[in-house]
């Protein structure tokens, strides 16, 4: 890419140097006068506005008064020294506090001299006071100074250290724009910007920095913010667009046997509306002569797998083979089981590949692919091996694809001459915004109803001074018959102190749970994989009432008997994964219950994560919840999934903004999809400028 004067490397700002141009880099990412320019602050203070200090209140973030300055005394010796000062105006005295940095403070102050102070105020007893204020004298360019939205920019310990915290990089942001005032092009057509209705982009650079009024910062963060966004959404349909003009997909033209016969014969109940229309949506696909790139959402117990099973029995029909990728042994091995008992005496030849199958069954397995003796295999990531081939494959389904990386997946598909079609289904569900931003080039379909019969959940949040209430319930729950989930968090980092809570709550619950009347499995990560799943099946058998677990079970266990899931330490769970543990349960006709066991003092977030669990089945509201609580990056399966690296645009709040940039996307390639209009080469080269250097993978194929 040619070089341009926003290029520059960051240390030939003024101000800068070797050093901390080093800091910039390492610290924020800042390299050139661009990346700084692009550095957005991550609030602002009102500057306009002056206080009295008789209406200071505690709601206050920060105060700006303006008095005068009296009575400074120092307290204390050598490390423990302070300095105190009072600041009086007409309506009373507030005191400021110095805890370093006063020596040469000490005989700044000069008596009859209005001073503008501001700061934090703090309720210290029943008297408030501001400690380390920003101060100057009052001067008719200090006053007009602090009339405008004061920029607060996000720092760390070793950039402060040199004199970078949120005011030094404001003075490097002053250099700067002028500098490059000049050479700041126009990254949105006239045509767009007026139709939008949008702030220049050179205006908008110098207002998110120096925004002279309210009105100013928020037309600003609006252009930054729909042009960040619309340029996300237009590299991610034309990427689609693209994939559909250039890449065919084989055509399934019947309907046959296989999938008549099971919809007519094996299928044991009725499908929900909402899975008969996803079937819709992949029979058009199937029929288009494009590959299909779909994703399945649908929360857990919502019937994913029949219409993940259906979709490949349309690949048999026509004459192709099909395979369901999995995460683990474990749900690779739950799948091949309920596959091979609803397809039944159909003469369909399904085989199961994992990285334990062992080699005197593999080569069977690997002959029966290459020849086409093999209709559908199942397994793990053993199936994108170099020697695992296929005569046709025709379908492909991935389950929880969160799991498996970009690479992965590509290694799959081309296996075959002529892509497969591609189903990825999540029990993760993903907020709208999310969802138009990570697989806005994929179509989505979502299952939003559960099968008939299934009973809600019931979710109850007990403290740990509770725990023997909890004891008496699920004593209750086993005599009737049925069985009980304990789970244990398992976080990488502690894993010692993770383990050591397992085995001290294993203890505890065969000492409340005694043998022989009652039987406890227990499963972690560290176990070996034959007595991790010897575990399991006696769980799974009925020979224990009580499965006492890590997070391991999150996925890939189905016992319709469970009735109760207890989630412990669940203030150290995420909102998605709480959701997901829940789902191990209410699988079968009897009520269920999810029992969230906490410690008796919870934090703000705590307590409101627990109290949405309670409050909603719903995984979709949920997720919604985690996106505003913990932001975009933190939810399950989103830190590996390309998410942008987004600088002003916030997905949690941005979603109106997201939708309107996605339709004025659309309404632009539709017009234009090869962006050669002459007033749309200046779109078509800044999503070059923007794009040019990352892989094209389409999101799934």
């Amino acid at each position: 890419m040619r070089q341009t004067y926003l290029d520059t490397p960051i240390e030939f700002l003024k101000g800068v140097g070797p050093q901390r141009a080093d800091l910039l880099k390492n610290e924020l990412g800042v390299f050139t006068f661009a990346d700084l320019l692009h550095f957005y602050p991550f609030r602002y203070i009102d500057r306009s506005k002056f206080y009295t200090i008789s209406e200071i209140n505690p709601d206050l973030p920060y105060v700006q008064i303006r008095g005068y300055i009296s009575d400074i005394q120092l307290h204390g010796q050598k490390r423990t020294t302070r300095m105190t000062a009072s600041l009086k105006d007409e309506t009373g005295t507030l005191e400021l506090i110095w805890f370093r940095g006063f020596k040469w403070l000490k005989n700044q102050f000069k008596p009859g001299v209005e001073y503008i102070v501001f700061g934090k105020p703090l309720l210290y007893g029943k008297k408030f006071n501001v400690a380390h204020p920003e101060i100057e004298p009052v001067t008719p360019g200090a006053i007009s100074q602090s009339s405008s939205m004061q920029p607060v920019y996000n720092s760390t310990e070793k950039l402060k250290s040199k004199g970078l915290d949120s005011k030094g990089i404001g003075k490097l942001l002053k250099t700067l724009l002028p500098l490059v005032a000049d050479h700041i092009p126009e990254t949105l057509p006239k045509n767009l910007l007026d139709q939008v209705k949008l702030m220049p982009g050179r205006e908008a650079l110098y207002h998110v920095h120096f925004p002279a009024t309210s009105i100013d910062l928020k037309k600003s963060i609006a252009r930054l913010k729909f042009e960040e966004l619309f340029y996300i959404q237009l590299n991610l349909l034309r990427n689609k667009l693209m994939r559909n003009e250039k890449v065919k997909g084989h055509v399934f033209p019947s309907i046959g046997t296989y999938f008549n016969d099971f919809f007519h014969d094996q299928l044991a109940f009725e499908l929900t509306a909402a899975q008969k229309r996803v079937l819709k949506e992949i029979r058009v696909d199937t029929l288009s002569g494009r590959q299909m790139n779909r994703l399945l959402q649908g929360d857990v117990g919502s019937g994913k797998t029949i219409v993940a099973l259906m979709s490949m029995l349309m690949a048999l029909d026509n004459g192709y083979q099909a395979c369901l990728m999995a995460p683990t042994e474990i749900l690779a091995f739950q799948h091949f089981e309920s596959v091979s008992a609803m397809l039944k005496d159909m003469g369909i030849r399904i085989e199961l590949l994992t990285g334990s199958t062992k080699s005197a069954h593999r080569k069977p397995i690997l002959k029966g692919l290459i020849e086409g003796d093999v209709n559908i295999l199942i397994g793990t990531h053993a199936l994108i091996e170099d020697q695992v081939q296929f005569k046709s494959l025709g379908m492909v389904v991935i389950d929880e694809q969160h799991r498996f990386g970009v690479a992965q997946r590509a290694r799959l598909w081309s296996k075959s001459e002529v892509p497969p079609h591609v189903l990825v289904m999540t029990a993760t569900p993903i907020p709208r915004t999310l969802a138009m931003t990570l697989y806005g080039d994929l179509d989505v379909s979502v299952i939003d109803e559960l099968p008939p019969g299934r009973k809600p959940i019931k979710t109850i949040h007990q403290y740990e001074r509770n725990r023997l209430k909890v004891f008496g319930f699920i004593r209750e729950e086993i005599n009737k018959q049925r069985q009980v989930y304990v789970v244990y968090p398992l976080i990488q980092e502690s894993e010692k102190l993770d383990l050591k809570d397992l085995t001290d709550g294993y203890e505890s619950i065969v000492r409340e749970f005694p043998a022989p009347r009652y039987g406890v499995s227990i499963v972690h990560g560290k176990m070996k994989p034959a007595d991790k799943d010897y575990e399991m099946q006696r769980f799974v058998k009925g020979q224990t009432q009580i499965m006492v677990a890590t997070t391991v079970i999150e996925v890939g266990i189905d016992v319709p008997n469970a009735s109760v899931m207890v989630i412990e330490s669940a203030e150290r769970f995420g909102l998605s994964q709480l959701h997901q543990l829940r789902g191990r349960v209410g699988r079968g006709a009897d009520q269920s219950y999810c029992i969230l066991m906490s410690k008796d003092e919870l934090s703000n977030d705590a307590r409101k994560r627990l109290g949405v669990m309670v409050a909603t089945n719903d995984g979709f509201r949920i997720a919604e919840t985690d996106l505003q609580l913990r932001g975009p990056g933190d939810i399950q399966g989103t830190q590996q999934s390309g998410l942008p690296d987004l600088k002003i645009a916030d997905l949690a709040k941005d979603e109106a903004i997201l939708k309107f940039a996605r339709q004025i996307a659309r309404d632009l390639l539709e017009g234009d999809p090869h962006l050669a209009q002459p007033a749309n080469i200046m779109v078509k080269k800044q999503l070059k400028a923007l794009y040019h250097d990352r892989l094209f993978w389409s999101r799934i194929s």
